[in-house]
């Protein structure tokens, strides 16, 4: 388990501190991750790789020379927001454009797309790559559902190489994509990984048993088998990888492979090195040649017992990218010729914050804002373990700590925004962006959007009234565009749009704030309980859909405790009678 740890809620933003001071020669700390310390040609193409904590080495370990340009990092297994994804960027670019890299999972393909298109209006030419190598999560025919797992190491290494060597961004987005079509993954645990601060694992494995097809989130396997002698992992590992060719490679004979075997957190070097001497016997009598093979930790789940196989059926194209010289702090591969070290400008200062002028009416419903927000951030931190707990019954445990992130940075921003004398838009507004900034995932991106329209709604000049709280709340629901989910998905918008169509009936039959609200927050915790009997059908709890059977969802839970908990504390300023 993980033990030295201080507040969990701070834990990866104080690794990533911790990261950095330890490797100055390599990279620098920027807001949202980190970049290389070293100076990159002019007109290069920045590749930017991220994703949550918790992986280490991946992902700030393996920016340096010959691999990534940076990397935006987010909270313990969340995705980076698309802000930090967007500051990462512009610190790492330098004129040829940029590459975002990173695994393909949900919250990661919305916030780097979100980032994405944000980099490209800004005039910074970028494409994004989701990696898709695990063969566990999805069939052949569903591929690019696929999750990324070590496999990344290749995709990134191949597009960094080719970046290096200056091709344009078009051609390293080509590699990229090549190496990731040609990458196959397959892994086994033997036990889960526990969060910090957590006493328990996100999920068991029973005695002398070994899950099959876990994920490095913390999911469970696909399914469970009895536990194998080194030998018998090996040849199942093996056996399964080489089962799935990929397109265009008709037989495993004659081939060359990028192989790596990797360890997911608690398997020591010396089990991995017992288990790659028969996976190199295996691959040797299939006809495969191993090139550079790489044994060790390289993309972990904190102190999961576990291990996976990858292969990367390299080209003559892709196999001198494979073997390129790289020095990152976890990665080193030959020789590379050290750079000069980038030195910040220091007089670059950022103006003094300020905010746009608002009446006495917004300022006065924005201090009552901050007051629910307080509320919402309490309701949050006392039921945290319990947010993570129901999370982790198919998902990966970590909804409680990135509400508490969320929460937290969005009360701590609306605070100094009311200081600054801000109306009840902006207020929302930055509150709304510190949420998403700091909780990042799927969730962090919703709540951020919902809190952004509710603050819209109610502007920076009018003294907000119920229908206009309303009209806020129902363009919150509008967040299942952004999220593709819809009611029976049990997802959060199982209780967001019944709450919207509850408090908009009864605003709009001309009831007062504070009884419509007591009367839609009792939907909403109808509709969160009725979650328990559904199916996911979105997100990481989709490949466990049965287990959360009986359990309702712990995003549409942690919604309707907020709205329950929130009732009346803006009643005296936000009211229509």
């Amino acid at each position: 388990m993980t033990r030295l740890s201080n507040d969990p809620a701070a834990f990866a933003d104080e690794a990533l501190e911790g990261f950095a001071a330890a490797h100055p020669r390599r990279v620098r700390q920027v807001p949202g991750g980190v970049v290389r310390a070293t100076r990159t040609a002019p007109g290069q193409v920045a590749v930017v790789v991220g994703g949550g904590s918790g992986h280490y080495p991946a992902f700030s370990g393996l920016v340096g020379q010959g691999l990534a340009h940076g990397a935006a990092v987010g909270n313990v297994f969340a995705s980076p927001s698309a802000h930090q994804v967007r500051q990462v960027a512009r610190a790492a670019e330098t004129g040829g454009g940029v590459l975002l890299a990173y695994g393909n999972y949900a919250g990661d393909v919305l916030h780097f797309g979100q980032a994405a298109s944000l980099l490209a209006a800004e005039g910074i030419p970028t494409r994004t790559l989701g990696v898709t190598d695990d063969m566990s999560s999805a069939s052949p025919d569903e591929a690019h559902k696929r999750r990324g797992v070590a496999g990344d190491l290749v995709v990134f290494k191949a597009a960094a190489a080719a970046a290096e060597a200056g091709q344009p961004l078009d051609e390293v987005t080509r590699i990229a994509e090549l190496a990731n079509a040609r990458t196959r993954s397959f892994g086994v645990a033997f036990s889960g990984c526990t969060l910090p601060g957590a006493d328990h694992p996100l999920f068991s494995v029973p005695e002398g048993r070994m899950a099959v097809g876990l994920g490095i989130h913390g999911e469970p396997g696909m399914g469970e088998r009895p536990v194998p002698t080194a030998d018998e992992a090996a040849e199942l590992l093996v056996a399964t990888v080489l089962g799935e060719l990929p397109e265009g490679v008709v037989s495993a004979r004659g081939q060359r492979a990028a192989v790596i075997l990797n360890g997911l957190g608690s398997v020591k070097y010396e089990e991995l090195f017992v288990v790659y001497r028969r996976v190199a016997q295996l691959l040797a009598e299939a006809g495969v040649e191993a090139v550079d093979p790489e044994v060790g930790e390289l993309v972990t789940s904190f102190d999961m017992a576990g291990v996976s196989l990858t292969l990367c059926w390299l080209t003559d194209e892709l196999e001198p990218l494979w073997t390129a010289p790289a020095d990152a702090p976890a990665y080193r591969k030959g020789t590379v010729e050290a750079a000069d070290l980038f030195v910040p400008d220091p007089s670059a200062e950022a103006a003094e914050e300020t905010v746009p002028p608002a009446t006495d009416e917004s300022r006065a419903a924005a201090r009552t804002v901050l007051a629910a927000l307080r509320v919402l951030k309490d309701t949050v931190d006392v039921h945290a373990e319990e947010l993570g707990r129901i999370d982790a019954v198919a998902g990966d445990g970590d909804h409680g700590i990135g509400m508490q992130r969320g929460s937290t940075g969005a009360y701590e921003a609306a605070v100094r925004a009311e200081t600054l004398g801000a109306g009840a838009e902006t207020l929302l507004h930055r509150a709304a962006d510190a949420w998403a900034d700091r909780a990042g995932g799927t969730s962090g991106a919703l709540w951020g959007v919902m809190l952004r329209a509710v603050g819209t709604a109610l502007g920076d000049t009018e003294r907000p009234t119920a229908p206009a709280v309303a009209a806020g709340v129902a363009q919150a629901a509008d967040v299942r565009e952004l999220g593709k989910a819809e009611v029976g998905d049990k997802t959060m918008v199982d209780v967001l749009v019944p709450f919207s169509y509850a408090l908009m009936s009864a605003t709009e039959a001309g009831q007062p704030l504070a009884t419509a609200w007591d009367t839609a927050a009792h939907s909403a915790s109808a509709a969160a309980e009725a979650t328990a009997d559904l199916l996911p059908r979105m997100g990481r709890a989709r490949p466990h859909a049965e287990k959360s059977l009986g359990t309702p969802d712990a995003g549409a839970h942690s919604l309707a405790l907020i709205v329950r908990a929130v009732h009346g504390v803006f009643v005296p300023t936000l009211e229509n009678h």
